[in-house]
């Protein structure tokens, strides 16, 4: 791929757009439906329909229908629904596989690039966990090998790597006594 193509990508829609729309279902990092009908810049009915068309395409690993709880759980994350907006029929949630597919089955000039930029975050995402996890593996066998003199600096290795709790805000009107 040339670099004006490259560009065409990234402008296209921004890496960080879709991060924001990818979430993690079933041990699975998924996109709903909708999200991708909004990326391809087709109406969610025609992704559907173009779906349900092929569904030989599509086996459980790759697609499934969310779930009346997961759907809940996954708007409250979301945000509030517009007007207008609810669902009337249960998303589809699409592996990275389903995705990849789902290219195949549009068949349109964006539906390619815009794969390509989904593929490119999937990637980049599974690259950041591989290496976190690494890095976890390595500081735990060189905690073996050496003696309790570095321990202080593993307990400070492993509290960077383990992400603060923030503190809970209380909800509601407080009186504050002086």
């Amino acid at each position: 791929m040339n670099k004006n193509k490259r560009t065409l990508v990234t402008f296209l829609i921004p890496q960080e757009t879709v991060e924001s729309k990818i979430f993690f279902l079933r041990n699975e990092k998924i996109m709903l439906d909708n999200d991708l009908a909004l990326l391809y810049n087709v109406e969610t009915k025609q992704l559907k329909r173009a779906v349900n068309r092929n569904l030989e395409r599509f086996p459980g690993d790759f697609m499934f229908k969310l779930s009346r709880e997961e759907y809940k759980v996954l708007r409250c994350q979301t945000g509030t629904l517009k007007r207008g907006r609810h669902a009337k029929y249960l998303p589809y949630a699409f592996s990275e596989q389903g995705i990849a597919m789902l290219s195949s089955v549009l068949n349109s000039k964006r539906a390619i690039l815009v794969n390509i930029q989904i593929i490119r975050t999937f990637t980049k995402l599974r690259k950041l966990l591989m290496s976190h996890e690494d890095l976890k593996r390595k500081i735990i066998a060189m905690e073996e090998k050496y003696d309790s003199q570095f321990k202080i600096v593993f307990d400070a290795i492993r509290e960077l790597l383990t992400p603060p709790e923030k503190p809970k805000r209380r909800i509601g009107f407080h009186a504050h006594s002086d």
